[in-house]
Protein backbone atom coordinates (compact mmCIF):
# COMPACT_ATOMS: atom_id res chain seq x y z
CA UNK A 1 0.00 0.00 0.00
CA UNK A 2 1.23 3.49 -0.82
CA UNK A 3 2.44 5.56 2.10
CA UNK A 4 2.60 9.01 0.52
CA UNK A 5 0.19 11.15 -1.46
CA UNK A 6 2.56 11.20 -4.41
CA UNK A 7 2.72 7.40 -4.41
CA UNK A 8 -1.08 7.22 -4.32
CA UNK A 9 -1.27 9.62 -7.26
CA UNK A 10 1.30 7.57 -9.17
CA UNK A 11 -0.86 4.46 -8.62
CA UNK A 12 -3.92 6.28 -10.00
CA UNK A 13 -1.96 7.49 -13.02
CA UNK A 14 -0.60 4.00 -13.67
CA UNK A 15 -4.08 2.49 -13.59
CA UNK A 16 -5.33 5.09 -16.07
CA UNK A 17 -2.37 4.54 -18.42
CA UNK A 18 -2.81 0.78 -18.19
CA UNK A 19 -6.43 1.03 -19.30
CA UNK A 20 -5.53 3.29 -22.23
CA UNK A 21 -2.65 1.05 -23.31
CA UNK A 22 -4.79 -2.08 -22.98
CA UNK A 23 -7.42 -0.54 -25.26
CA UNK A 24 -4.75 0.50 -27.74
CA UNK A 25 -3.19 -2.98 -27.81
CA UNK A 26 -6.60 -4.51 -28.27
CA UNK A 27 -7.31 -2.22 -31.21
CA UNK A 28 -3.99 -3.20 -32.83
CA UNK A 29 -4.67 -6.90 -32.30
CA UNK A 30 -8.19 -6.57 -33.73
CA UNK A 31 -6.82 -4.96 -36.88
CA UNK A 32 -4.15 -7.65 -37.21
CA UNK A 33 -6.81 -10.34 -36.78
CA UNK A 34 -8.91 -8.78 -39.56
CA UNK A 35 -5.93 -8.92 -41.93
CA UNK A 36 -5.15 -12.53 -40.92
CA UNK A 37 -8.75 -13.59 -41.53
CA UNK A 38 -8.78 -11.99 -44.97
CA UNK A 39 -5.51 -13.72 -45.87
CA UNK A 40 -6.81 -17.06 -44.62
CA UNK A 41 -9.97 -16.62 -46.67
CA UNK A 42 -7.78 -16.07 -49.72
CA UNK A 43 -9.28 -12.69 -50.57
CA UNK A 44 -6.35 -10.53 -51.67
CA UNK A 45 -8.40 -7.36 -52.15
CA UNK A 46 -10.00 -7.58 -48.71
CA UNK A 47 -6.63 -8.39 -47.14
CA UNK A 48 -5.01 -5.37 -48.80
CA UNK A 49 -7.84 -3.13 -47.63
CA UNK A 50 -7.59 -4.52 -44.10
CA UNK A 51 -3.83 -3.95 -44.07
CA UNK A 52 -4.35 -0.39 -45.28
CA UNK A 53 -6.53 0.31 -42.23
CA UNK A 54 -4.35 -1.74 -39.86
CA UNK A 55 -1.01 -0.17 -40.74
CA UNK A 56 -1.74 3.33 -39.33
CA UNK A 57 -3.17 1.78 -36.17
CA UNK A 58 -0.04 -0.36 -35.72
CA UNK A 59 2.25 2.63 -36.24
CA UNK A 60 0.13 4.67 -33.84
CA UNK A 61 0.83 1.95 -31.29
CA UNK A 62 4.53 2.56 -31.88
CA UNK A 63 4.29 6.30 -31.30
CA UNK A 64 2.25 5.73 -28.13
CA UNK A 65 4.79 3.24 -26.79
CA UNK A 66 2.60 0.13 -26.92
CA UNK A 67 4.71 -1.63 -29.57
CA UNK A 68 8.39 -1.52 -30.39
CA UNK A 69 9.16 0.07 -33.75
CA UNK A 70 10.95 -2.97 -35.17
CA UNK A 71 8.16 -5.30 -34.04
CA UNK A 72 5.56 -3.20 -35.81
CA UNK A 73 7.67 -2.87 -38.95
CA UNK A 74 8.29 -6.62 -39.00
CA UNK A 75 4.58 -7.44 -38.65
CA UNK A 76 3.53 -5.01 -41.37
CA UNK A 77 6.27 -6.28 -43.66
CA UNK A 78 5.35 -9.93 -43.19
CA UNK A 79 1.65 -9.24 -43.70
CA UNK A 80 2.36 -7.25 -46.87
CA UNK A 81 4.59 -10.04 -48.13
CA UNK A 82 1.86 -12.63 -47.55
CA UNK A 83 -0.76 -10.44 -49.26
CA UNK A 84 1.52 -9.89 -52.25
CA UNK A 85 2.18 -13.62 -52.58
CA UNK A 86 -1.56 -14.24 -52.30
CA UNK A 87 -2.33 -11.84 -55.15
CA UNK A 88 0.57 -13.20 -57.20
CA UNK A 89 -0.80 -16.74 -57.06
CA UNK A 90 -4.28 -15.53 -58.06
CA UNK A 91 -3.02 -13.57 -61.08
Amino acid sequence: MAHTRSAEKRIRQTETRTEVNRARKSRVRSNLRAVEEAITAGDAAAAAAALKTAQPEIMRGVTKGVLHHNTAARRVSRLAKRINSLSATKA
